[in-house]
Parts: structure tokens; C-alpha cells; sequence
């Protein structure tokens, strides 16, 4: 990358503006839902790729990521075969999972309210002039977009933890991030599930998605 890796805005260390791709070795694409009602299964999926391109505003920034559906993994071999039939992903007729953003809200990071409880509490008084606050690597977006599962498309809005952005020890220009929202899977089409006699069902019909990883800026 020409000049400087990252950049100043909104009180935040951001990266320059670039294509940036998700590294396959930090990652996660993971998720829970509740077995029987009461106890959470978590899972992820090994395979899946991602496109971040970071714009000039960073508010004009969009996010394209595809997911392949086989690669789900729970830690229970009869459990995966059963995700990928046709009861639930359907691997063979929809192999991919697919994420496009339509926009990006910024959420800000220190509340203003905190900022002076923090002061007050290292001794200022009221009326004092209050220093501004000190620059912040991490900060809160909200991604919108549309998942589709299935052949299905669905809004579905991200809340996105920024990481940070630096250069790596291999001299990688790099940002990281973690992201998470909730759906219901059968919105989908996710509907196979089994009446539980005390009322309720087998599984969940929230699905709780929770990404985690990093970007590399591609030259």
C-alpha cells in the first residue's frame, strides 16, 4: 500500500481506503442455536470468503461475503449429515450462504456522559474546560444487508465491533472486527423441527450468527 496504512476519523484509527480480503487463517464464522429449548449448540462454518472494500468516506464502504453451506461443522458427525440434507441447508440444490451490505451507520464509541464521569473521577470540577477525548482504535458500526439462505433473501443488519487496523509482523496492512446479529431460520426456509411433549420445540427457531476476524489490504 502507498503512504500511510491507516488514518484518522471520527476520533478512531481506521484503515486507508482499499480492497481488503477476509484472511483465511484468522477467522470465524460461527453460530448458536438452543437444543430442547434449553441448552445452546454452537457451531461454525470452516469455509467462507469475504470482500471489504474500504471507501474514501468509510460510511460508503460495502461488505460481500459467500459462505459454503457443506462446510457447517458442530462437533457431531449425525448432526453436520442432517444440516446439510435437505431438511435444513440443502447443500446439493443451494451450496452457498451469501452476504451483500446496502449500507453502514456509524455508531460512535465513547459516550460523552462516561467521558466526564471518567474525568470527575481523576478530580475535575464542573465548569472546567474538558479536554477532548483522546483517539480510539476500536469503534461500533451497524452493517445493513441481505443475507440469502436457500435461495431466500432476508434484511439482515450486523452489529460490527471495529477492531483496529496496523501492519502485521509480514508486513500486511490488516484490520480486524467481529460481528453479530440474530435471525430466524425459518425465514429461510429452515423449518424442519420436532414438537417437544412438554411444550416447545427440539430446535431453536433464533439462530444467534457470531463472525470474528481480519481483513488483509490486497495491492
Amino acid at each position: 500500500m502507498s503512504g500511510s496504512a491507516t488514518r484518522s476519523w471520527e476520533g478512531i484509527t481506521i484503515p486507508a481506503p482499499g480492497n481488503y480480503l477476509l484472511d483465511q487463517a484468522h477467522k470465524r464464522i460461527g453460530f448458536l442455536a438452543r437444543h430442547m429449548m434449553v441448552s445452546p449448540v454452537r457451531g461454525e462454518f470452516t469455509e467462507a470468503t469475504a470482500r471489504i472494500v474500504v471507501a474514501e468516506d468509510p460510511l460508503q464502504s460495502s461488505v460481500s461475503a459467500t459462505i459454503w453451506a457443506a462446510s457447517v461443522r458442530t462437533g457431531h458427525a449425525e448432526r453436520d449429515t442432517h444440516l446439510v440434507s435437505p431438511d435444513f441447508l440443502d447443500v446439493g440444490q443451494y451450496p452457498t450462504l451469501d452476504y451483500r451490505s446496502t449500507g453502514i451507520k456509524w455508531q460512535g464509541n465513547n459516550d460523552p456522559i462516561f467521558y466526564w464521569a471518567y474525568l470527575r473521577k481523576r478530580g475535575a470540577t464542573p465548569g472546567e474546560h474538558v479536554p477532548p477525548q483522546p483517539s480510539q482504535t476500536t469503534g461500533r458500526f451497524v452493517l445493513d444487508g441481505e443475507l440469502t439462505i436457500k435461495g431466500i433473501t432476508r434484511p439482515a443488519q450486523l452489529q460490527v465491533e471495529f477492531g483496529g487496523a496496523r501492519t502485521d509482523p509480514y508486513g500486511n496492512n490488516i484490520f480486524g472486527f467481529t460481528a453479530t446479529t440474530e435471525i430466524n431460520r425459518e425465514d429461510y426456509g429452515l423449518i424442519w423441527n420436532v414438537a417437544l411433549e412438554s411444550g416447545g420445540v427440539l430446535v431453536g427457531r433464533t439462530v444467534r450468527i457470531e463472525i470474528a476476524g481480519e481483513a488483509i489490504h490486497q495491492s
